[in-house]
């Protein structure tokens, strides 16, 4: 006989056995039938035969089979790392089912909040990963421009935004869009994207708003993301670099000019000198009217000469520097004095604004160089110009590692300098107008590199140019 291990198997087992009984008594009945009893008997007897065989293996295996899950389940129960046990098997196997299937979900639902915890703790995680990577992005004080496979800006900092002169969103937006003001620039991502080639320290131009120029240093390096290539850039502003670069280079080739060209433009001022002396001779002399008028052609032609060799001279060898302390103010309003009448001449009118520090610096030859830039000024602005004004603009300005330097801006309304010119005004005797000899621009530069400022030059959005001298404090 079978192990019945419960109440529900013993149960099972019974109505099985019930059941055949049932079925034996009524066999029972029909053979001992007088009616049925010649004719039924094999019938009988084979049908109790057939009934016999099916029920007792049926009474042995069909509680088995119909409690097989349920046996499954117990074991199940048996191996569960839990703490509930049977004590002595004395415990029924359904009542320890039932414990054990609540102490597995109450581990089950502890699991699912210790989950829930470390979820919540990786999503916090997550947040403060991706803040800090934003702020990281934000404080970045480069450029950065990130483009997807399908060349769409996925990431612009704010100084990227400054730089390419890009305003709105920028979700979605191809990066030939936003690099409308830097076309160099996209050639470099374009290139990135279909070769995965890395472009280093690129120089590119870019116009901004107001239509200057400005230069950037660009590097281009791809991405390899899930679904293809995309490309990340870095920016850099290297405009002020480049200008104290080429104002370096000037300066060494203008150095290196003046050195050669000091002995011949010395010789030049001794055959003046007696051209000078023979002219004055002439006119001592007894000659007609044409004679004393060439005399005096002559004598004016070689004073002029003698006058830019002079400040040739002064250029190819400075004096040295006789530094002190300048208020800039009066320096600008001294200025003002000495040209008033030239400014007169030309219809131009004069304004002085801002603020202008003190500055250490050799008072005479930064007066003159401040009064080269400003006859310069006056005279840039042409007869068809519809406004005839010239702005003075003092102002301070701080650098690179904190270092503040003192601003002087002079403005016209002129028609602004060609920008194949804006490299060679600076270089002695070049010169674009019928009258001078181009040494004057020259010079300033020349002491203003040697107060270790700069000077530079450039074209305004609005129309004209602006010279900006730029002096340490």
């Amino acid at each position: 006989m079978p192990r019945y291990e419960n109440r529900v198997q013993l149960a099972l087992a019974l109505v099985i056995g019930l059941l055949l009984l049932a079925n034996l008594f009524t066999l029972t009945l029909v053979a001992i039938t007088p009616a049925a009893r010649p004719a039924r008997a094999s019938v009988v007897f084979t049908v109790f035969v057939v009934t016999l065989i099916v029920s007792v293996p049926s009474l042995l295996l069909l509680p088995r089979w119909l409690l097989k899950p349920y046996r499954q389940l117990v074991d199940a129960a048996e191996r569960a790392p839990v703490n509930a046990r049977r004590q002595g098997g004395e415990q029924d196997e359904t009542q320890f089912v039932l414990n054990t299937f609540h102490e597995v979900v109450a581990q089950l639902r502890s699991q699912q909040r210790e989950l829930e915890a470390l979820s919540a703790q990786a999503s916090a995680r997550a947040v403060s990963a991706e803040q800090f990577s934003e702020r990281i992005v934000a404080s970045v004080p480069s450029g950065l421009l990130a483009v997807d496979s399908g060349g769409r800006a996925t990431l612009v900092n704010a100084p990227a935004r400054v730089l390419l002169g890009v305003s709105g969103g920028t979700e979605a937006r191809s990066y030939v869009e936003l690099l409308g003001n830097a076309p160099e620039m996209s050639d470099l991502i374009e290139s990135c994207l279909r070769t995965g080639d890395v472009f280093r320290r690129e120089e590119v131009a870019a116009r901004t708003e107001g239509g200057a120029v400005r230069r950037l240093g660009v590097t281009v390096a791809p991405i390899e993301l899930g679904e293809g290539r995309g490309a990340l850039c870095l920016l850099t502003d290297i405009t002020e670099v480049l200008q104290l670069r080429e104002a370096v280079a000037l300066k060494r080739n203008l150095e290196s000019l003046g050195e050669m060209s000091a002995g011949l433009a010395h010789e030049f001022k001794n055959a003046l000198a007696t051209l000078h002396g023979y002219a004055q001779l002439i006119q001592t002399l007894d000659v007609d009217e044409r004679g004393r008028a060439a005399a005096a052609a002559l004598l004016h032609e070689v004073r002029g000469l003698s006058e830019m060799v002079t400040s040739f001279l002064n250029f190819a060898r400075p004096k040295p520097l006789d530094p002190a302390d300048v208020p800039l103010s009066e320096l600008v309003e001294n200025c003002r004095a000495e040209v008033e009448k030239l400014y007169g001449e030309l219809r131009v009118e004069l304004r002085v604004e801002g603020e202008f520090p003190v500055v250490r610096a050799d008072e005479r030859l930064l007066r003159q160089a401040l009064l080269n830039v400003m006859r310069n000024a006056a005279e840039a602005v042409g007869e068809g110009a519809s406004e005839r004004r010239v702005v003075v603009r003092g102002s301070r300005a701080r650098g690179e590692g904190g270092r503040e330097s003192a601003v002087v801006e002079v403005a016209d309304t002129g028609a602004g300098i060609p920008e194949d010119d804006l490299r060679r005004i600076f270089i002695p005797f070049f010169t674009t107008k019928s009258k001078g000899h181009g040494i004057g621009l020259a010079l300033a530069h020349r002491v203003v590199t040697d107060h270790g400022g700069t000077l530079t030059a450039r074209n305004d959005a609005r129309g004209g140019a602006v010279f900006r001298i730029n002096l340490p404090l």
